[in-house]
């Protein structure tokens, strides 16, 4: 036992350097102290629904350990994470969001230069003395506006970043539920500090219900738990004491011309599951319903579940069967660890009754290594989430696993309707014209008589099965930029996200308003695009293919772009119409520009536009 809880707990040396117990391992707190909270569930009736309810955000304290002092936070409902809100499909809700927010910014940010052989400031809990505060944080007002993540409503209500309240003012949306069941969050989209924003606590579960998940007699009430992931810092003193309050450190990677800081996204030491740091949950031996949301700014996790005294991956009691935008056609086996990016969600069955008596921990497994190893290397000096303890009696809950789940229906590049192409860049980090940072680039096709090759934003692409490269030219590439994209409402249309970085980073995308099933990723050689350029020197050329695997089929809206590859998506934009929002997850690529506008308006309106330059797409049924 004490050989595994040494792989578990890893090698971090403790804030005094002295080694010890496992609190000193795990720099300073002692993992699975503290129960699992559930936060606290908001059901609106029907009534309540149309009349509107109303979720203040106000400053509170909460105890993210019990070895640490209060921790400040920004809160929806005074709780955090925020409530979980459960709404019926078909039964409109309305929501006050109400700024109630007083005091300073809850967060100190930090940026560490990069220093060769130090370890990655996610390792290091702590500010430590290298560490340069960001100027202007701590004077930031608490500008707020609540984005409902994955919900298909009018734009007035989606949260755009721009329209965030102040204090005393209040965001009111409407959110039509016209949909299929599902795992939805909300969380804070303040232009430009988003990703200081969600830090303060600023998120929570919103679960919509309809008639088809009912008739499966899935577990529910206390055997339907919450499971928000996410990662945090934390500040000390002069003695290297931990004090409680949120540190966003990052890291320094360079400079850009006007000598503004390019920095990494931020990842954490410490992982919080429903704000405790390393909690312990009891469990009755039967089945158990989880619903989990990685709510991280940028850690990607890889979870597997072992049990603690015989290191064995017990992930054959586990089944997934919803992704973000539902429920899956039928339950699927979670062989190996499960991958959740920053944004993503997992609908989880798990058979206690087959565990009776074990003390099981949930870890994040680093790439390339055994589950429970630390690997401080690559940022995951602590790989423990939280520990579950299985009661021994059997409980007799009468649940049993339906074959079947949903009507859900499997969308392939043979089988899909007639739909629109887009293709969108995701630039590597230090491109001409990017200030330092990634960017994406909006992009249409083009004769390539018509632009030069090679130049800045034009980007030519050898598809596996064609004889010619296709070029495309960039139409926007800021959000201040002029509109890019027109989407006619109720059309079908396949995004492809091509990530030119190799070998990092990969990239979450996100689509407001749609759901979307992923078609499959393709493999590419990028060294024909040039940064110094801005585009391509040769084609980028399809050098293979990557299924999309088992638990990435279902309605999803978050996708990973790994680097040197392309994602395609494909989904009806339905629903609503208005201005909306697409972007990467990483929180802090988000702010720094990987966010770009694009409108969905009624198809009968496109023969009036006479500025649309072919942005409204290429209708085609092929690939």
């Amino acid at each position: 036992m004490s050989e595994l809880l040494e792989k578990i707990t890893g090698p971090a040396e403790p804030l005094d350097g002295e080694a010890g117990t496992e609190a000193e391992r795990c720099a300073g707190l002692t993992p699975f102290l503290d129960p699992l909270r559930i936060p606290p569930r908001l059901a609106p009736s029907e009534r309540e629904g149309r009349e509107g309810v109303t979720v203040e955000l106000r400053a509170t304290w909460v105890r993210l350990h019990s070895q640490l002092p209060p921790t400040r936070v920004w809160a929806y409902g005074g709780h955090f994470p925020g409530p979980t809100i459960e709404a019926r499909r078909g039964r409109p809700l309305r929501i006050s969001w109400t700024n109630r927010i007083s005091g300073g910014y809850p967060v100190t940010a930090a940026e560490e230069p990069r220093e060769d052989g130090a370890p990655p400031p996610s390792n290091t809990p702590g500010r430590g003395p290298k560490a340069e505060i960001v100027e202007g944080v701590d004077e930031l007002p608490p500008w707020i506006v609540t984005h409902l993540h994955g919900a298909a409503t009018p734009a007035g209500n989606d949260g755009w970043a721009q329209n965030a309240v102040l204090p005393g003012r209040s965001m009111l949306a409407e959110y039509p539920n016209d949909q299929r069941s599902m795992t939805l969050w909300y969380h804070d989209h303040a232009m430009d500090i988003t990703r200081w924003n969600v830090y303060t606590g600023l998120h929570g579960l919103y679960l919509l219900r309809d008639e088809e998940e009912d008739a499966l007699g899935l577990p529910s009430g206390a055997h339907e738990v919450p499971l928000i992931i996410t990662d945090r810092n934390i500040d000390t003193d002069d003695g290297d004491r931990l004090t409680g309050r949120l540190l966003h450190k990052t890291r320094i990677v360079g400079q850009d011309a006007e000598g503004v800081n390019v920095t990494l996204p931020f990842t954490g030491p410490y992982t919080l599951v429903n704000g405790v740091i390393w909690p312990y949950f009891e469990a009755e031996a039967r089945w158990y319903r989880f619903r989990l949301l990685n709510a991280s700014n940028a850690r990607t996790y890889r979870f597997s579940l072992i049990d603690e005294d015989t290191g064995e991956d017990v992930g054959w009691a586990v089944r997934q069967i919803g992704t973000e935008g539902g429920l899956m056609a039928r339950p699927a086996r979670v062989d190996g660890p499960l991958v959740a990016a920053p944004a993503e969600r997992a609908d989880l069955l798990v058979d206690f009754s087959r565990l009776r008596g074990r003390t099981l921990r949930l870890v994040n497994v680093p790439e390339g290594a055994a589950p429970g190893e630390a690997d401080p290397d690559g940022g995951i000096p602590f790989p423990q989430v939280m520990q579950i303890r299985v009661g021994e009696e059997p409980v007799a809950d009468g649940f049993v696993l339906p074959p079947v789940l949903s009507s859900f229906r499997r969308i392939t590049h043979d089988n899909a309707p007639e739909h629109v192409h887009r293709l969108i860049v995701l630039t590597p980090p230090g491109t001409v014209g990017g200030g330092g940072h990634p960017e994406m680039w909006e992009m249409v096709e083009t004769d390539p008589a018509e632009v030069e090759v090679p130049s800045d934003g034009v980007v030519q692409v050898l598809r596996e099965g064609e004889e010619e490269p296709r070029t495309y030219r960039r139409v926007s590439r800021a959000f201040d930029d002029a509109l890019g994209f027109i989407v006619e409402l109720g059309a079908w249309e396949q995004w492809s996200f091509l990530n030119l970085a190799d070998p990092a980073p990969m990239h979450p995308m996100h689509v407001h308003l749609i759901t979307f099933q992923a078609l499959g990723r393709r493999t590419f050689d990028v060294g024909g695009f040039d940064p110094e350029v801005g585009g391509t020197r040769e084609p980028v050329v399809q050098i293979g293919s990557v299924p999309v695997p088992e638990l990435e089929h279902g309605w999803k809206d978050v996708i990973r772009v790994p680097a040197a590859q392309m994602a395609d998506v494909i989904g009806p934009f339905e629903g609503a119409t208005g201005r909306y929002m697409h972007h990467c997850h990483l929180l802090e690529h988000e702010d720094m520009g990987m966010m770009l506008p694009f409108v969905v308006r009624p198809p009968e309106l496109t023969r009036f536009d006479h500025g649309s330059g072919g942005r409204t797409g290429e209708h085609t049924g092929g690939r």
